[in-house]
């Protein structure tokens, strides 16, 4: 059965891919897949990784940077890394040389080398990547293991599959209890609850900022229609407290111009003074536009009341702890299904509708300083890799 899976699996990616590729050409065109893209579905400058080593797969640019303690602790010479994402490869490019897009799935087969472990964040379940390192000699690691309420539902439905790729895996760390227990009901063996790895070691700040006067707000990790939301109510805060600034930090680079087109027509109509930060590193302006990576642990340093985003629509929320460690008064939406684990562990957080953030940052003087009540422990994923070094 696991033999003829295989095959068919396989077979059925390859139909897809080769159905997809006129497709995948035109998309390669934009300027937010002109590099990955060709990486990642025709090879272009993407040779494989190094064998015998200890091979990292993570997503987005918030996973990449909470693999930094794990890194840290192994010899770097032993470092492989891969994402699917422009901004996790500008992350993981710093740990090692030997940094790739993974690319999709039947273009493994020719790619892919002998490991001697693979390590894989939250929910990146290829089952090629698991099952072609699993039989090339690599023990086989998923950490920081997640499944929401959201998420669960869809992936029961499909178990049949995931029980399929669980096969490949040799051991799954999860952030909670619950999450164990939905993980095993798909398929999953050898789960231990090490929490949020994310909480482990923190982003410290790469430099030091010098805080302006007055109240400083930031509307962070921002999706689409969440900066209109909030400059609504920095205006409100702004009528009452005229020393007020806002700093806004979208999450995704694609939508600086667009946010800056908003923020610019924003204060236009009230009078109000707005910069990029590109242009100028300064935190003087009443609305200041972060349109650099990078900036936001160090922007956090300087802020006194944070507005969370990606949880004013239904995204899954942010990580909290990046703020909460410097004491920041933090306002979240409820949309936080991704990171109720985080949440949980820090004290102080407000939960709002969006229809309500003017009013809960009127009554900023309410709010509570943030406190982070525990961390995580990532010395078991580390043992276990050691094990096979």
């Amino acid at each position: 059965m696991e033999k003829l899976f295989f095959f068919l699996y396989s077979t059925m990616m390859a139909v897809v891919y080769l159905t997809a590729l006129p497709f995948l050409l035109l998309f390669a065109l934009k300027q937010k897949y002109r590099i990955s893209l060709p990486a990642r579905f025709f090879l272009w400058k993407n040779s494989p990784l190094k064998s015998d080593g200890v091979w990292f797969h993570s997503c987005s640019f918030g996973e990449a940077l909470a693999i930094k303690p794990l890194v840290e602790a192994l010899p770097q010479e032993l470092l492989r890394m891969t994402t699917t994402t422009q901004t996790g490869f500008n992350v993981v490019k710093a740990y090692t040389k030997q940094s790739r897009y993974l690319p999709f799935e039947p273009l493994l087969f020719g790619w892919l080398k002998p490991q001697k472990v693979l390590v894989v964040m939250e929910a990146e379940f290829w089952y090629l990547l698991f099952t072609l390192a699993k039989r090339r000699g690599a023990k086989t690691l998923l950490i920081n293991a997640r499944m929401s309420d959201r998420s669960f539902p869809k992936y029961y439905k499909m178990r049949w599959l995931y029980r399929q790729i669980f096969r490949s895996i040799d051991e799954v760390y999860a952030q909670t209890l619950q999450d164990k227990e939905r993980l095993e009901l798909l398929g999953a063996k050898n789960v231990s609850v090490t929490g949020n790895i994310k909480l482990a070691k923190l982003t410290a700040p790469t430099k030091a900022l010098q805080k302006p006067s007055g109240l400083i707000v930031c509307g962070a990790s921002t999706h689409e229609g969440e900066e209109g939301i909030i400059l609504d109510a920095y205006l409100t805060l702004k009528a009452e407290q005229k020393d007020a600034k806002l700093i806004v930090v979208p999450r995704h680079p694609e939508r600086f111009d667009r946010v800056a087109d908003l923020i610019a027509e924003v204060a236009g109509l009230h009078t109000l003074q707005w910069h990029r930060y590109s242009d100028n590193e300064s935190l003087e302006s009443d609305i200041i536009l972060i349109d650099t990576l990078g900036e936001l642990v160090n922007i956090y340093a300087v802020t006194d009341i944070v507005i969370l985003g990606g949880a004013f629509e239904p995204i899954g929320g942010h990580n909290a702890a990046e703020a909460a460690q410097f004491g920041c008064k933090i306002i979240s939406g409820k949309h936080y299904f991704n990171q109720k684990d985080i949440f949980g562990a820090i004290e102080g957080i407000a939960v709002v509708e969006s229809f309500n953030l003017s009013r809960r940052l009127l009554q900023h003087h309410l709010l509570k300083p943030t406190v982070i009540k525990q961390r995580s422990d990532i010395s078991p994923i580390v043992e276990s890799i050691e094990d096979v070094l």
